[in-house]
């Protein structure tokens, strides 16, 4: 029973230190190694292995690494990043511009797309302006997680509240309670950078330069796609405002979006080839191993034992920062959802829910599905990384200074 539990240990040691001996690991082959191990050691079966892995999720990260990549190879991502950052001529604007950008518009376009979008922007800033490409990653990586918090679609986790905790009028609901405090924590967050990267703010005045557009087929092609990821998550605002029961999936928006440049792009099969694959290896491979070590019962048992009072909003707050390491953000509100709503969970309780297993994507890598996509494009398209103590040194103060701040502010509510 406790083999899962052992291999997910292995699994956080080899992330965390990502060598062994001369060789050099990535994040994605540290998982899929843990896969491999509860797979061969007989843990979980291939049959339950492919049925844990969650399709919705792998579907909707394809379509918007196709949709990211022909932003990138046509030249049309650094022309929107130049005209949004164009005005920026100082390290503390570009930081401050950055998390406030990512963090506004995770919210509605999902933290995931904002890291999917954002993380070669920030390689194409470092690059031009000579700036660390670390707290560039550091401040997209808190700000989609943060930014995410405030809006019933800015993550899975959130959209599954929303849906099931019988919370009305959720975008109202969610903005009222949590947008001011994630402003708060926004600001928290470039503090944080400044202390903790403070040689790198020293850089003089900015200058800026446009980047051609490659190709302009292309280009054309992801603006429409652009366009339509804006139409229907409106649609999709629409449906969850007014209550309608239509599964309008977010992987539906990822893959109707992909469609212009899938049917009409001549370089469908480039832009296919260079998709980020190794991610999508990663999650797969983490479904696997999370629900091998979920099937064991040892979380839940610890749980039991320890007589939590399940709808307190620090308990609440706590253990889903905790099992979010563990078990991942959406398995864990799929879990302890029900369990709060059948004791009698309020609406500021479901809301601790989405802010605890939200913010804990700031703790460690692991905690969020952003970081890891940051981490492994940054490694794919600029060889630069993330450590696990590079992260956690700031992760670990600013997950603590987030929950005492929206703690706060639920408790006000």
């Amino acid at each position: 029973m406790l083999i899962p539990i052992i291999v997910l240990l292995a699994v956080f040691v080899l992330i965390a230190i990502r060598q062994v001996g001369s060789l050099r690991l990535q994040i994605w082959q540290v998982m899929l190694l843990g896969a491999l191990a509860v797979l061969f050691s007989g843990q979980i079966s291939v049959l339950n292995a492919l049925k844990a892995i969650n399709w919705d999720v792998i579907l909707f990260l394809f379509g918007m690494f196709v949709i990211g990549q022909a932003l990138e190879d046509s030249g049309y991502l650094a022309h929107i990043s130049y005209n949004l950052f164009k005005k920026v001529n100082s390290a503390n604007a570009l930081i401050l511009c950055l998390l406030f950008s990512a963090g506004l518009a995770s919210a509605f376009l999902m933290n995931d797309t904002l890291a999917i979008i954002g993380t070669p922007v920030v390689l194409l800033l470092a690059k031009k302006h000579n700036f660390s490409p670390k707290v560039l990653l550091l401040a997209l990586a808190f700000a989609v997680t943060i930014g995410s918090v405030m809006s019933p679609i800015g993550n899975p986790q959130n959209l599954l509240i929303a849906i099931n905790a019988g919370i009305k009028n959720p975008f109202v609901t969610f903005f009222k309670s949590l947008f001011i405090p994630t402003l708060i924590n926004l600001f928290a967050a470039f503090f944080l950078l400044k202390i903790f990267y403070k040689n790198h703010f020293m850089a003089g005045q900015l200058i800026h330069s446009q980047e051609p557009i490659r190709d302009h087929r292309l280009a054309f092609l992801s603006k429409i796609s652009l366009l339509l990821i804006m139409v229907l998550v409106l649609v999709k605002i629409v449906f969850v405002s007014l209550d309608l029961k239509i599964d309008f999936r977010l992987t539906y928006i990822a893959l109707i979006s992909m469609l212009p440049i899938i049917l009409f792009s001549p370089k469908r099969s480039i832009i296919i080839k260079r998709v980020d694959w190794h991610t999508l290896i990663f999650f797969a491979a983490m479904f696997v191993l999370m629900q091998s070590v979920w099937d064991t019962g040892f979380f839940q048992q610890i749980i039991t034992s320890l007589s939590l009072n399940i709808t307190s909003t620090p308990t609440i707050l706590a253990v889903s920062i905790i099992l979010s390491q563990l078990i991942s953000n959406v398995p864990l509100v799929a879990l302890y959802l029900p369990l709060a709503v059948h004791a009698g969970a309020s609406t500021i309780e479901a809301l601790a829910l989405a802010v605890g297993s939200t913010i804990a994507g700031n703790l460690f890598i692991l905690g969020a599905a952003s970081n890891v996509i940051i981490v492994q494009n940054a490694e794919k398209k600029g060889g630069e990384t993330l450590t696990f103590l590079e992260f956690a040194k700031i992760g670990v103060p600013l997950t603590i200074i987030n929950s005492l701040v929206y703690w706060l502010f639920l408790a006000i509510a």
